[in-house]
């Protein structure tokens, strides 16, 4: 199978069919691309973006924040905007923003496609396709509950795209297009084989991600803990207080946000990293950063967990909370070299770039008229018999 989830006789006759692209890609206007430290969405657009050109693509960028990629960045905001994450407002008046640019950019140099990473941009998708322009967009987020109603109701008007196999499986009637592991740039990342006497948790902290549980698994290792992550929201804050401040001893540390920079640092130096999630991840960015550091992971199993790691060889994957202060001293006589070569060979940078342009090429070939002609795509299973 290819990266898309397509296989390799469904995509042999779009291939190579056609030249450069005019892709159109939105973020949220909470992080620079690249994030200068938390933003997993916007780490993932900006090694996208930048496979994408190198293959010979034209990608217009609009975001917020600083030009950090190759591509044609468009800012719609004076500064980024954190601190109203979750707040909806930012949402809805970036999507109509990024809708005006779009409307201007297809008016003067033309697009292919909009390629849309944010929750309300889909909204426009009508609007693009009077354009004659297909919107594809990535789920980087839960498709259950809310979610999929949300994106049950978008219909045919977008193509989404999984980022795990696991998370197509959740809601298999939605319209997907395929499916592209996240992906980074190993030589963008420390390899460190000897490591420091202490394990990490790196995420947010809530419940979901556990971060109560890795304190549990580490002191009953007797084995140093470091949690870094995001703490800055009323929900995450009050979980902090009620569920690991409690937990702390004097042999824990709380590192507070990590930048690019020190995140690397911690993952290559950390005996492995603590991954007890206790809920449907769609991906989990981290654990592909820590092991191409050179770094095993221990995690619960959940979500695309299984779908990530190779158990036994990258990580040890744990079905119960109590069987976390095993694995912990169980992979410390795991090859770290192991580590980075299962990423290199499953989750590099250039598997992003092509698995996308394949994905394009196929939704693009089922148009009427072809690229830049007016959009009418039928049905994902009409056309290639997946629901």
């Amino acid at each position: 199978m290819s990266p898309t989830g397509f296989s390799s006789s469904d995509l042999y006759s779009i291939e190579h069919n056609g030249g450069p692209l005019r892709i159109a890609m939105v973020v949220p206007p909470y992080f620079d691309v690249p994030p200068k430290a938390y933003g997993g969405v916007e780490a993932v657009v900006a090694e996208l973006v930048d496979s994408l050109c190198e293959r010979g693509h034209h990608v217009t960028l609009f975001g917020a924040g600083e030009a950090g990629t190759k591509a044609n960045f468009v800012p719609l905001w004076d500064r980024i905007v954190p601190e109203r994450l979750g707040d909806p407002f930012p949402e809805v008046v970036h999507a109509l923003r990024v809708r005006r640019a779009i409307e201007r950019l297809a008016d003067t140099e033309g697009i292919d496609l909009v390629h849309d990473h944010t929750f309300a941009g889909p909204l426009n998708a009508p609007a693009y396709a009077n354009l004659g322009l297909p919107t594809v967009v990535t789920v980087h987020g839960p498709v259950q509950d809310d979610c999929y109603r949300y994106y049950r109701e978008l219909g045919e008007e977008c193509s989404l795209i999984a980022i795990s196999d696991r998370q197509r499986e959740l809601a298999p009637d939605l319209g997907w297009a395929g499916r592209v592991h996240n992906a980074l740039r190993p030589d963008q990342w420390p390899f460190q084989p000897e490591k420091d006497n202490y394990a990490l948790f790196l995420g947010r902290f809530s419940m979901d991600k556990g971060p109560h549980l890795a304190l549990d698994a580490a002191h009953e290792a007797g084995i140093p803990l470091i949690l870094a992550g995001k703490c800055s929201e009323p929900p995450e804050k009050a979980y902090f207080e009620e569920y690991v401040r409690p937990r702390l001893t004097a042999d824990d540390h709380v590192f507070g946000l990590a930048d690019a920079t020190a995140k690397r640092k911690l993952l290559a130096g950390a005996r492995c990293l603590l991954f007890p999630i206790r809920w449907e991840e769609p991906f989990g960015m981290v654990m592909i950063e820590a092991m191409v550091c050179g770094t095993p992971v221990v995690a619960l199993r959940g979500g695309a967990v299984s779908e990530v790691l190779v158990d036994g060889v990258t990580a040890r994957i744990c079905e119960d909370p109590a069987e976390l202060p095993a694995a912990i001293h169980e992979v410390a006589t795991y090859d770290p070299a192991a580590c980075r070569a299962h990423v290199e060979a499953n989750f590099g940078a250039d598997t992003l770039g092509r698995g996308y342009e394949q994905v394009y090429r196929e939704i693009l070939a089922r148009t009427t008229i072809g690229y830049g002609g007016a959009f009418a795509m039928p049905s994902v299973a009409a056309t290639t018999g997946r629901a």
